[in-house]
């Protein structure tokens, strides 16, 4: 039964080192180029949104009439949170010249769920982008996040050790220390023609942060954020 316990204690560790291998394959047997990096790990952004959106309609509260509160929390982060992913995904798409931006013409949400419609365009744009390899490493990294969600959120309790203010900011930091790095790492290596070593150097530094992260985060002590 202990041997058990540890096993199922190790499974989100696991799958996320699974998820970011996916990366390492594509590289070295896919031809994935730098874009194809920093648009997956774009796409983690949406997949850490969604989640988080699930932990706050999940988070334990006080008082009955908190829960009354997540109904304003949760369109506001769907809006806040999907302007910022979808300009970040605007940038990712154009500046790397792989998108003339046309699908940006299609606005017509009122007021700020343009915001919404502009992820859903960005979202929509990337995946007809995307390779069938990225599109299982997409699904290898929902499926990474979806095992330490299920485990450490529900099973551990750790719904029971954060609340909605704190989830309403915990994915912005992660985009801040993760995706600047490697965004930036990215221009540097399309200048460079994308050589295979330094593409594989950005994936095991993205997969080093990823778990420094993992186990900062899931400390027993302190409320989650992400992951």
């Amino acid at each position: 039964m202990k041997y058990s316990r540890e096993i199922a204690g190790r499974l989100p560790l696991i799958a996320l080192l699974a998820a970011n291998a996916v990366p390492l394959v594509g590289v070295l047997f896919f031809k994935w180029d730098a874009f194809g990096i920093v648009l997956l790990y774009w796409s983690e952004n949406v997949v850490v949104g969604f989640y988080n959106i699930l932990k706050i309609a999940l988070v334990k509260v006080k008082e009955p009439a908190e829960h009354l509160g997540k109904l304003f929390m949760i369109p506001f982060f769907m809006i806040h949170f999907g302007g910022f992913t979808g300009i970040h995904g605007v940038f990712v798409l154009t500046m790397f010249g792989q998108s003339d931006g046309g699908f940006m013409n299609k606005m017509s949400w009122p007021c700020h769920l343009v915001f919404v419609q502009i992820l859903l365009n960005v979202i929509r744009e990337a995946f007809s982008i995307m390779t069938p390899e990225m599109r299982l490493g997409l699904l290898a990294l929902f499926g990474s996040h979806g095992v330490s969600f299920v485990y450490n959120y529900l099973i551990k309790g750790e719904y029971a050790r954060t609340n909605p203010r704190k989830l309403m900011g915990a994915p912005y930091s992660r985009i801040f220390v993760m995706h600047i790095t490697i965004i930036v790492g990215g221009f540097v290596l399309m200048a460079l023609k994308s050589p295979v070593g330094l593409l594989l150097v950005l994936v095991v530094l993205k997969t080093f942060v990823d778990v420094k992260l993992h186990f900062y985060e899931h400390r027993k002590k302190g409320a989650v954020k992400v992951r």
